[in-house]
């Protein structure tokens, strides 16, 4: 029997399409959240009737919390895991290290990671089409996510949809690890990878260490739910046990996301500034090292869940240290600017916009790994500011540089430049404007997850910040329509060029 070939440039093409699809449905419940803070208790436009047609178009109490929970599970799972490492990561690994054909070793395991992320962006929309619709928040902490906290189908077809996106990184990372290890051209060691290829390399590690503690973790929720096991509910079982599960996962997720974008800024600002990386391997120490501490450092989202002062000031110690080896990092991309002769080529621009958000969520993250300020701030809107610095803008312009930089090899066609500068310029300012807002707000006392910002008189200042984060949210918003206009529009690029 003729073996079926699987062409993996084809499945880098599709994990982008799709995850740039829930880039757009994430992008659109973020909107409708940050209309709820503008303007609440007022119908949303266009679509109200429709989303809450038993409310008038307003957005319910329930329903801010469906929106919040879905929106942050559909960005990170379905929309910038498949976009940053599915599909940009898909394509570019190979064909940096030589591979022959340009194509992944064990193909069937990128397959079997595309099916996955298929299957679980799926049931991420059919538990947004179910009767109450996923309300636990995107950590689906135990007992809210439970039956008893989330009763009801939809929370089950998110907790089905996120044990699919554990299946998709853990397969996918496998076929990661492989390539690099076994399909690098003849002679190319592993200190002379392009530093791209380490970002995605050790993001693949990760996911091949830490993706089955989630698919566990998921796996017995979803007996609580469903099998009628207490092994989180709180009544016979233990809800922290949860939390601990999920977060030594959670926190390296952020590095699988990260590590990919620090490697092409590494590599990107090398080759738009036309000298070699600047102390190449210390580089790569640094993003070794980061990886290594992933799983070290967990413990800093959970100072207020009842640990003992000398475990939390064990997890305060050890997520300072982490930020030693990504300052390295950090000073290494400056060093290699400096002097540079620079090109201001779309990829670049977005990069140099990834190094200007990483720099301000590094920075106000340190106040959340110090138990003293995060005892203050764990439950404010800095804590949403910073992530979004850090999981959302730095990982998207960092997606960005990548889409540019691969975009006419993937599909044939030329980005309009123009375009591109624009969308770059809006994108980095209003992002800023945005999430810094939320840090603004956080700072002064604004409180997450309440559904109206400004329903008692003690949050009118910070609400007032909060309304003007939302105006900069809708510009931000249509900064990224132009993006999908600039998709849209692209030239074929003709066949003598």
């Amino acid at each position: 029997m003729k073996a079926i070939r699987i062409d993996t440039a084809a499945l880098a093409r599709a994990f982008l399409v799709s995850g740039l699809v829930f880039l757009a449905l994430g992008g659109a419940l973020a909107v409708v959240l940050r209309w709820q803070h503008a303007f609440p208790g007022q119908p949303v436009p266009l679509l109200g009737a429709l989303l809450f047609p038993g409310a008038d178009g307003v957005v319910s109490p329930p329903a801010y919390t469906a929106l919040f929970t879905s929106h942050g599970l559909v960005m990170i799972f379905f929309a910038a895991t498949p976009i940053l490492i599915g599909g940009i990561g898909t394509f570019l690994v190979p064909r940096e290290i030589g591979a022959p054909g340009g194509t992944m070793a064990l193909p069937g395991l990128t397959l079997a990671s595309f099916l996955f992320t298929l299957a679980g962006q799926a049931c991420a929309l059919v538990s947004l089409a179910v009767p109450n619709a996923p309300s636990a928040g995107w950590t689906n902490f135990a007992p809210l996510a439970t039956g008893s906290g989330a009763p009801g189908p939809g929370q089950t077809w998110m907790v089905v949809a996120i044990l699919c996106a554990a299946a998709a990184a853990a397969t996918g990372g496998a076929g990661v690890v492989a390539t690099v290890v076994a399909r690098r051209r003849a002679g190319l060691a592993l200190l002379e990878l392009p530093l791209s290829v380490w970002g995605f390399f050790l993001a693949a590690a990760l996911n091949v260490l830490f993706a089955p503690i989630l698919f566990a973790a998921t796996l017995l929720l979803l007996l609580d739910r469903v099998a009628g096991t207490d092994l989180f509910g709180g009544t016979g079982g233990d809800p922290v046990l949860y939390q601990h599960l999920f977060w030594l996962f959670g926190h390296p997720e952020v590095y699988i996301l990260a590590l990919p974008v620090w490697g092409l800024v590494g590599a990107l600002v090398a080759r738009y500034s036309g000298r070699p990386p600047f102390f190449y391997r210390g580089s790569v120490l640094a993003m070794i090292s980061v990886a290594s501490m992933s799983g070290l450092v967990y413990g800093h989202h959970m100072f207020r869940a009842g640990l003992t002062p000398l475990v939390g000031g064990g997890f305060e110690a050890l997520t300072l240290l982490i930020s030693a080896p990504g300052t390295l990092l950090y000073a290494n991309w400056l060093a290699t600017l400096w002097r540079g002769s620079l090109r201001l080529d779309p990829p670049m621009l977005f990069t140099l916009g990834a190094m200007v958000v990483i720099a301000a969520g590094g920075l106000t993250g340190i106040l959340l790994g110090t138990v003293t300020t995060d005892v203050w701030l764990h439950d404010s809107m800095w804590v949403v500011g910073h992530f979004h610095l850090m999981m959302a803008s730095a990982v998207l312009l960092g997606s960005f540089a990548g889409i540019h930089l691969c975009f006419e090899e993937m599909f044939g066609r030329r980005l309009d430049r123009r375009i591109a500068a624009i969308h770059f310029a809006g994108t980095l300012v209003f992002s800023l404007l945005t999430f810094g807002g939320l840090l603004a707000a956080g700072h002064a006392g604004q409180p997450r997850r309440y559904h109206d910002g400004l329903a008692f008189a003690f949050l009118s200042g910070p609400g007032e910040i909060g309304r003007w984060v939302s105006y900069s949210a809708f510009v931000l918003a249509g900064f990224q329509l132009l993006f999908f206009v600039g998709l849209f529009t692209a030239r074929r690029i003709p066949p003598d060029e």
